[in-house]
Parts: structure tokens; C-alpha cells; sequence
């Protein structure tokens, strides 16, 4: 058939929600890793070659071999926020887009560091197995699980982003006073929140409840170490929904278990899925989740859909809504 076109091809590393599909299978051809877990690296490698989109999650590392073998990329779609497992780089140089899926999941996330938070204060996880485990025997006891107040405490969030923002407007509700660490100061946002800036180690000093919200960086792997802990409060509570290895999980256990902090509570962790002989998850100070702050069903259908637009607005020459490398415009310029 003379003038007939084909249509290009875009691998997705999991099957998204039929919204985002139906997206995608508009304008292209669409195959897809159709597990849970990620496809293996071979196979990455294999489906890759011959593709001009890929939608990728957290869990796939798209590094310069992963671009060297999809010769005909234009565009690496993540479906997060984060995009430390992308070498940003290597696709600017390649003049291959990379879109991220920001803002779509700041109030979800917000919410869940609320729920970590209330949840390692009150001790609710602990309560729960004590109850499911039989030991609650007497009806009431002065003594049993106490835990610590949030009202009218003081919370230290560092990194006010979208998300970092909205879990101190949530502070307000908790009559708590709120201090905040970022690279950046922004004395806009203090005075439209009512909060108040801290070089880092005066605001781990101050903070009775520590919510961090950074990207993964050099300057921010293991922020949180052992002369982080031992600077905080020995009645403090750290909160980690950004990055894992943002946090020394080794520090960590040292610090929860001398008496350095009070007790943590992580949606991300150094090492994903946690290896089930991690000590830390021996103690019950500590309260983990699987990296699911993002996990409502509005807010996971809205990244999908969001990360599907990214792409086929690469693949339609359009300039997508969330570019990551805006430098990419001047290696493989698009029409707007």
C-alpha cells in the first residue's frame, strides 16, 4: 500500500491502567511486561531495539546500555516523580526525552507521611499486634503503649517542594510550629505558611517530628547518619516518604535501638523490596511500609495517564508537559 505509515513503537515495563493505555494505543504500537515485578534486564535489553517509546517505573535502571540498545528511543517515560534510576545524561546526549510525573501525587503523599507519622507516635502498629497476638489481657492499664502528642509539637520538614509544602499546610491542623531545611530558601512560601527556615543541624536540634521530602542526590545519599541522629532529639521521630537511601539504615539501627531517636517510620528503604533479615525490622520502634505513599487509586491512574501523555507527546513532535532534561531541546528540537 504506497503512502501508508507506520506507527512507532513504545515498550512499557508494566501493563498500565486502561486509561493510559487506550492513551498510548492511539497513536502507537504497544507491548508490555506483563508481571508485577520488573522484567529482567535481558529481556529490557531485547524489547528496547526496536522502540521509539518506553514507559518505564522506580524498579527498571535505564542507564547508557539500556539507550545503547534502543537505537530508535525518543523518549524514556517514567511513571514517578523521581528519576534517579534514569541516567538523565546519557538520554540528553542521545537527544532522547525524559518525562517524569510531578505534582499528580503531592497531596497522596502528603497524606501518607501524615499516616506515618500519627501511626509511629501512637504507636498504632504496635497496638494492633498486640491486640491480634492476645496479649491484651486487662481491659485498661495507665501504662499501656504510650506514645507521644503531635499537637502543638514541633515538626522539621526537609525539602519544601510540592510535597515538603503540603505536609507543613497539614501542620497547621495540629496547631504544630513548623521549620524547614531546603538548598533554597523561600521566605514567600515561610510567610504564606507561617514557617520558619533552620540550617539543617538547628532544625534537627529544634524538631520533635523530622519529615524528609528531598530528591536523591550525591549531596543527599545518607543525609541522615550517625552525627544526624545523635544531633536530633532523643525524643524525636523520623519520617522518610522521598528516597531510601536518603537515610543510613545503618545509623538508623543504631539509633533507634542506644536510644538516639525515639523512633523512625519508612515508606522507602535503602534497599527495595527489604530483605526480610533486616534488623530493622526486628524492632518496634520502627514502623515500614513498601514504598506505597503514592498508592491511592486516583492518584496511581492519574500518574499513568500523565506519563502517557509525556510520551506521546514526544512521539506526536510535541515539546511534552513534564520534560526532566530541558536541555534535550537543543540536542533533537521538537515544534513546541
Amino acid at each position: 500500500m504506497s503512502g501508508a505509515t507506520s506507527k512507532p513503537k513504545v515498550y512499557c515495563t508494566r501493563k498500565l491502567f486502561d486509561q493510559a493505555m487506550e492513551i498510548l494505543e492511539s497513536v502507537a504500537e504497544v507491548r508490555f511486561w506483563d508481571k508485577e515485578y520488573p522484567p529482567p534486564r535481558e529481556v529490557l535489553l531485547n524489547e528496547v531495539r526496536d522502540v521509539d517509546g518506553l514507559c518505564c517505573l522506580l524498579t527498571e535502571k535505564i542507564d547508557r546500555e539500556v539507550m545503547e540498545a534502543g537505537k530508535n528511543l525518543k523518549v524514556i517515560s517514567q511513571v514517578a516523580v523521581g528519576y534517579d534510576n534514569i541516567d538523565v545524561e546519557a538520554a540528553t546526549e542521545r537527544g532522547i526525552y525524559v518525562t517524569n510525573t510531578p505534582g499528580v501525587l503531592t497531596e497522596t503523599t502528603a497524606d501518607f507521611a501524615w499516616a506515618l507519622l500519627m501511626a509511629i507516635a501512637r504507636r498504632v502498629v504496635e497496638a494492633d499486634k498486640f491486640v491480634r497476638s492476645g496479649k491484651w489481657t486487662i481491659p485498661w492499664s495507665l501504662t499501656m503503649l504510650l506514645g507521644s502528642d503531635v499537637y502543638g509539637k514541633t515538626l522539621g520538614i526537609v525539602g519544601l517542594g510540592r510535597i515538603g509544602s503540603a505536609v507543613a499546610r497539614r501542620a497547621k491542623g495540629f496547631n504544630m510550629r513548623v521549620v524547614y531545611y531546603d538548598i533554597y530558601r523561600n521566605k514567600e512560601l515561610e510567610e504564606k505558611l507561617g514557617i520558619e527556615y533552620r540550617e539543617f543541624k538547628d532544625l534537627l536540634k529544634e524538631a520533635d517530628f523530622i519529615s524528609i521530602h528531598v530528591p536523591l542526590t550525591p549531596n543527599t545519599r545518607h543525609l541522615f547518619n550517625e552525627e544526624a541522629f545523635k544531633t536530633m532529639k532523643k525524643t524525636a521521630y523520623l519520617i522518610n516518604t522521598s528516597r531510601g537511601p536518603v537515610v543510613d539504615e545503618k545509623a538508623l539501627y543504631k539509633a533507634l535501638t542506644e536510644g538516639w531517636i525515639k523512633g523512625a517510620a519508612l515508606d522507602v528503604h535503602e534497599k527495595e523490596p527489604t530483605p526480610p533479615d533486616n534488623p530493622l525490622l526486628k524492632l518496634d520502634n520502627i514502623v515500614v511500609a513498601p514504598h506505597i505513599a503514592s498508592a491511592s487509586t486516583e492518584t496511581r491512574v492519574k500518574m499513568a495517564v500523565m506519563a502517557a501523555e509525556n510520551l506521546v507527546s514526544v512521539l506526536q513532535g510535541k515539546v511534552p508537559p513534564n520534560l526532566v532534561n530541558k536541555e534535550v531541546l537543543k540536542v533533537r528540537p521538537l515544534k513546541s
